[in-house]
């Protein structure tokens, strides 16, 4: 008896089919204990970090004797978890132009029939067919299909940018205040001493009935004021050091015995070049960029949906097995658009795009008028820090004019300690206003994504050179 034909074809069916590549579920459990251990274990002085930082900054020693601005946002940007979150995100969108690329399967239908009506005899009764379903887009859904989730994962790639200024900006709040604090503390610290010896001098001329009790209980009241005010000042620099290592991603303990260089915030940036920043920011501002990609997105999906009017073509070959007859058919399906012509999809997405068009012009307002404000805000807070540094510079004059009548035997040592106290007040006001004028060009730099330098405007080269599609890896 020959070897039934459709049986051949079950097999090789069969065997595609098993011979077809697929990918496996693997399991990845989290285990906040687990987790927790690893967040605990990490530091600056981990060698990933340090290969990660020596192929992005020169780096001499390591660990480094101090860290700047510099090094630590590049160690955020590798250990914040906001960055992973961001990479994730854009992980996603790639995954959908991998779907969008895809193509439609085949579908194969077998078919098992059974003539009750045949007579008995050496034929077989059983009529096996099987048919072939192949689908073909037309109108270039497919292509709308890939151009739109390449601009949504365009998207998602300036989206980590976005990511990743958001963890610079809060690393130099947290890093100023830092500072801020360290300096406070230092000033309170020199305030407590000198009067302290205000105290110990008024005492002795309290003994000797040079002054009255009332004078005496005035100077230990601001004595205790100024005791109080230091150790406010070390419970706010262990507060901003907590900030600090949660804006790095760190725990705080990570952060005992490291040193950090606060140069560029001792001195506030001498001009804001305003033009520039606009220009810079309205053109490269990663969220201006990624609204630009979602409304290329919406584009491309309302293409998509016009193109949808048009029907799919399908094809469907097949052959039948009947008892000792072998039969091939070929059908052609269509969709006819009678009924629905896919108008209510596509108002949808031309809905979609007008919205797309008006969020980003929002943002785009929004942008400018943030620059705008941040502008004005960091040139009065440079002009106040200008007036603090000539009022500290007076007073320096004065507090070296007063040693030296001091030296003369001209003042009293009581006369010079108050001309101290006065430089100390001074010195605290000056710094007041110089963090203020650092908050200003913070606030100035967040709106135009991108960091200010002394030399002139800097431009984010990152953007241009690699942008973000490194992976935390590959940087």
């Amino acid at each position: 008896m020959k070897k039934n034909p459709f049986l051949k074809i079950m097999g090789l069916a069969v065997v595609l089919a098993a011979a077809a590549a697929c990918i496996r579920f693997h399991p990845k459990p989290i285990a906040p204990v687990k987790a927790m251990e690893d967040f605990e274990a990490r530091r600056l002085d981990a060698p990933e970090l340090r290969d990660f930082l020596l192929r992005n900054q020169d780096i001499k020693d390591w660990p480094p004797a101090a860290w700047d601005i510099k090094s630590l946002t590049l160690a955020a940007l590798y250990l914040h978890p906001d960055m992973d979150v961001a990479r994730a995100q854009w992980g996603v969108a790639r995954g959908g132009r991998i779907t969008a690329g895809e193509r439609p399967n085949p579908s194969l239908n077998p078919v098992l029939g059974y003539n009750t009506t045949s007579p008995r005899s050496e034929v077989t009764p059983w009529i096996p067919e099987i048919s072939l379903e192949l689908a073909i887009e037309t109108a270039g859904k497919r292509g709308y299909r890939i151009a739109e989730a390449r601009h949504l994962s365009e998207a998602a790639r300036w989206n980590i940018l976005s990511a990743a200024w958001e963890v610079r900006s809060r690393l130099r709040g947290a890093l100023l205040e830092a500072y801020a604090a360290g300096e406070t503390e230092t000033l309170l610290s020199g305030a407590q001493k000198l009067q302290a010896e205000i105290v110990r001098i008024l005492e002795l001329q309290k003994e000797a009935g040079e002054v009255s009790v009332y004078d005496l209980t005035q100077a230990r009241l601001t004595l205790n004021g100024s005791r109080l005010a230091a150790i406010e000042a070390a419970r706010a620099k262990e507060e901003a050091m907590a900030r600090l290592a949660a804006a790095l991603g760190l725990p705080r303990r990570a952060l005992d015995g490291v040193n950090f260089l606060f140069d560029s915030f001792r001195r506030p940036e001498p001009e804001i070049p305003a033009g520039e920043v606009r220009r810079h920011a309205v053109v490269n501002r990663s969220d201006i960029l990624a609204a630009l990609s979602e409304y290329a997105a919406s584009q491309s999906a309302l293409q998509l949906e016009i193109a949808k009017q048009y029907p799919d073509i399908r094809l469907g070959p097949g052959y039948q097995l009947d008892q000792t007859d072998s039969k091939w058919t070929l059908g052609l399906g269509l969709v006819r658009p009678i009924l629905s012509r896919n108008r209510g999809p596509i108002a949808e997405a031309e809905a979609r795009r007008t919205e797309s068009a008006a969020r980003f012009l929002a943002l785009q307002a929004r942008v400018v008028g943030e620059l705008d404000a941040a502008v004005e805000d960091c040139r009065s807070a440079l002009l106040k820090a200008q007036a603090a540094d000539d009022l500290l510079a007076n007073l320096t004059r004065q507090e070296v004019a007063a040693r030296t009548r001091r030296e003369a035997g001209e003042i009293s040592k009581l006369e010079l300690l108050g001309v101290q106290i006065e430089l100390n007040a001074g010195a605290e006001a000056r710094l007041g206003a110089l963090v203020q004028a650092q908050e200003a060009v913070g606030r100035l730099e967040n709106a135009a994504q991108s960091p200010l330098d002394v030399r002139g405007w800097i431009t984010n080269k990152a953007r241009e050179d690699s942008g973000p599609a490194k992976e935390r890896k590959d940087d």
